[in-house]
């Protein structure tokens, strides 16, 4: 029998490669979507994608959401306290463990790991220290398509929201800034790919700058 997971679902590219790179080696049963979504602005926390493309996507890849509602701006211990209680609620519906898509920031698999510890759920990182590089361009030969949703602004300029994730993109990006975003250069919203049963039509609106960011308002294309 296979072991149960849970998928910590961010709506962008490594989360959705990590999903499909846990399927081909059909080591565990993924039985949900975990999502924290900012109740305020109803997206995808610092993604910023909207919840109906989210709701979509989890419906492409036939995942149940399991979404866990944060206020904006949100306190640490107000996060880790709605992660707890949603952990709580997956352990006592079977789960045993929890699919990451880090790359390669030690801090963050600790951080993990630590939040973890006790509770009977062990974190699974499938894409954990492969090069990014080749790693991008392995999720675009995978027919994966995405949009990128959030630009950091002290790392990236604002023309960068709303482009696709391709080797068009990858040949732009200043030295530096990492293929995958790992640093947090840049997140994205995945529309297309292996993991999902059909391509998500979104539209790349309005870019809107706050905090330091620019967010590209991805909206779902009606139909």
């Amino acid at each position: 029998m296979h072991k149960k997971a849970l998928m910590s679902w961010s709506s962008g590219k490594d989360s959705a490669f990590a999903l499909h790179q846990i399927r081909a080696s059909k080591e565990f049963e993924v039985v949900g979507a975990l999502t924290t979504v900012t109740e305020t602005f109803s997206r995808v926390s610092i993604h910023g994608v909207r919840d109906e493309i989210l709701q979509a996507q989890l419906d492409a890849a036939q995942l149940p959401p399991q979404i866990v509602p944060i206020p904006y701006p949100c306190p640490n211990e107000i996060y880790e306290l709605r992660m707890g209680e949603a952990l709580v609620q997956a352990k006592a519906g079977g789960v045993t463990h929890m699919i990451f898509g880090d790359l390669f920031l030690e801090d963050i698999r600790a951080y993990r790991e630590a939040k973890l510890a006790g509770t009977g759920i062990t974190p699974v990182f499938p894409l954990w220290g492969r090069p990014t590089a080749q790693l991008a361009r392995d999720m675009i030969a995978s027919g994966l398509e995405a949009y990128i949703a959030t630009v950091d602004l002290a790392k990236l300029p604002a023309s960068f929201a709303g482009r696709t994730f391709d080797e068009s993109l990858l040949a732009d990006l200043p030295a530096g800034v990492d293929p995958c975003g790992e640093n947090g250069e840049f997140h994205t919203c995945v529309v297309a790919g292996p993991m999902l049963s059909r391509r998500i039509a979104v539209t790349a609106g309005e870019v809107v700058q706050r905090d330091g960011y620019a967010y590209c308002d991805l909206t779902l294309d009606p139909g």
